[in-house]
């Protein structure tokens, strides 16, 4: 049986894209969270408490999670993500590949 690296690459593309569609849905069901309990706690907040707004420091905090795993769900910022990962591997194996080439 002959391993055909086109399939091999079709293959890790799909795990890749499915991974991300996961991390999405993932991030959706999060704001769909964020969004009912912060409703929630605006309601109790603004009929038990209107002269103090203290639904803004939970809708702050939270929103700063929900930022970032926006960020890291649609992978707006990919500093040392699997793309830079997969490059130093890479680069790593033709480093030791050179250093064996040279030696022998």
């Amino acid at each position: 049986m002959e391993l055909n690296l086109d399939n091999i690459n079709e293959l890790e593309a799909y795990k890749k894209a499915k991974k991300l569609v996961k991390e999405m849905i993932g991030f959706y069901i999060h704001a769909l969270v964020y969004f009912c309990v912060i409703s929630f706690l605006i309601f109790i907040n603004l009929k038990y408490s209107p002269e103090y707004l203290w639904f803004l420091w939970s809708a702050f905090g939270w929103g700063i999670g929900l930022f970032f795993h926006s960020i890291r769900a649609f992978q707006w910022i990919n500093i040392l993500g699997k793309d830079w990962e997969e490059k130093k591997i890479q680069q790593i194996l033709i480093e030791e590949k050179r250093k064996k080439e040279t030696f022998i």
